[in-house]
């Protein structure tokens, strides 16, 4: 699979909002991503940075050897000290379902653990969000624990997953391979 990670750039935009106005794609979302404007999305791509900073984030765009953009993955609210940072992948429909989130997660889980020098890297889902589940699994995530009733989401109460990563783990298993999510 030919996906790398690079900077995001302005002429990203459009793919940015293109899943971010996908409403079967955000259902999970705690944000209402549906009201994002292309001046938005300029914004978060302008402020988006790719160097590690204690408590900053840093957000990459997905692309295939045509340098289109497939969506974004993130390291988020970094922890240099304590050596952590939460894991995030949105995609583009046309994305998913190629190996694409797994790719991009093996490049992203390489730069935490091997450029960044973290030791844990963890995520929260939905535990109705079974698709996403299923690729972090794969990845090698190992479930921590399941908050119940711990989010409201429109309305309804719902319980939260959280997923980690060990740098140990991460060398060991490598895994996250082949298609599919």
């Amino acid at each position: 699979m030919g996906v790398r990670l690079r900077r995001l750039q302005n002429k990203d935009c459009a793919g940015m909002l293109e899943w971010m106005h996908d409403v079967e794609l955000v259902k999970y979302f705690r944000d209402d991503m549906s009201s994002k404007t292309g001046e938005d999305a300029l914004k978060f791509i302008e402020q988006a940075d790719i160097i590690p900073q204690n408590g900053r984030s840093v957000h990459y765009a997905i692309v295939e050897e045509s340098d289109e953009y497939l969506g974004t993955i993130s390291l988020k609210a970094l922890n240099l000290m304590d050596g952590n940072a939460e894991y995030a992948i949105s995609l583009r429909r046309s994305a998913q379902g190629r190996g694409i989130a797994s790719a991009a997660t093996r490049e992203v889980l390489d730069i935490a653990f091997n450029q960044f020098d973290l030791e844990r890297v963890y995520l929260n889902v939905l535990s109705e969000n079974k698709r996403a589940i299923r690729l972090y699994e794969k990845c090698g995530f190992v479930l921590e624990g399941e908050f119940r009733n711990h989010l409201c989401l429109r309305g309804q109460y719902l319980n939260l997953r959280w997923y980690a990563m060990l740098r140990d783990e991460y060398q060991k298993n490598r895994i996250c391979v082949g298609g599919g999510v």
